[in-house]
């Protein structure tokens, strides 16, 4: 009994100065084939797959944008838009004089699951890999085929930071994916100028026409931007109540694991006296 009250006190005290993680979660879904303007291409693309090299951009599917938010690319570019790196290093990040200290400094704030490298700078400074494996740690993302949803969280020491970073996450996929496929449909609008320079059938012209129309089509849309790729079904929140850490949680489990150690370490003696005895 004294190793359970010696374990119970002391998860209870360490648990007391654990700071609070709060989650903001946002959910989202992939524009379906009917809504999304892309998807019209593709009787065209059938009709007209004799040309080699035509490429036609397609609608974002579920895993395609999992991978995307899941990407390292993604990551730099939430980090370098909303300069996060002092928050995501804050003990190591000098406000006063707008510089990375030189000395090696503790664990951020939100570095609780994290784990980093060893600093590699001599000014002291965080690399952008160090950022980008903090942000890992900190954003999570799962995809719920069932209902063709996906949720996007994130878990940090401040409730509104929480829902900044989520929403930074879903801009930042929403720019990513409009203009690749921008991309994709001027490149293949290019092409398919080229084409008709070269071609004399009507038939053939008229199809290229088409296909022209549709890339600038898909263009426009991309530009737009809104509802793209993805609808915002559930858009991030700043929670109001803490996720973690779970303190009775803790306590209890320390309480079930002492009382099973002190059983099995008395067993033990017992067993260990009695071999004695029976020698």
């Amino acid at each position: 009994m004294t190793l359970a009250a010696i374990s119970v006190i002391s998860t209870a005290l360490y648990s007391i100065f654990l700071t609070d993680v709060y989650e903001a979660a946002a959910i989202i879904a992939p524009v379906s084939g009917k809504d999304n303007v892309q998807d019209r291409l593709s009787a065209f693309s059938q009709q007209f797959g004799m040309i080699p090299g035509l490429s036609m951009p397609a609608s974002s599917s579920s895993s395609e944008i999992v991978n995307t938010l899941n990407s390292n690319i993604l990551r730099r570019e939430v980090i370098e838009r909303n300069n996060l790196m002092p928050l995501l290093f804050p003990e190591r990040w000098d406000k006063g004089s707008g510089a990375w200290r030189e000395e090696k400094a503790g664990k951020g704030p939100f570095m609780y699951l994290a784990a980093i490298s060893p600093w590699r700078k001599d000014d002291g400074a965080p690399t952008m890999w160090d950022g980008v494996r903090s942000l890992k740690a900190i954003i999570r993302v799962k995809s719920n085929p069932k209902d063709n949803t996906i949720t996007v969280s994130a878990d940090t020491y401040d409730p509104g930071l929480s829902a900044r970073l989520v929403g930074s996450f879903l801009a930042a996929l929403n720019d990513h994916v409009s203009g690749e496929s921008k991309r994709v449909a001027d490149s293949t609008r290019r092409y398919l100028e080229g084409q008709l320079r070269s071609t004399a059938d009507p038939l053939i012209r008229q199809k290229i026409y088409n296909l022209i129309a549709h890339q600038i089509e898909v263009a426009m849309m991309s530009e737009v931007k809104e509802n793209f790729a993805f609808k915002v079904i559930d858009p991030p929140q700043a929670p109001d109540r803490k996720v973690g850490p779970k303190r009775l949680r803790m306590v209890s489990l320390s309480l079930a694991l002492s009382l099973f150690a002190g059983a099995f370490f008395s067993f033990f003696i017992e067993y260990s006296e009695r071999m004695k005895k029976n020698r």
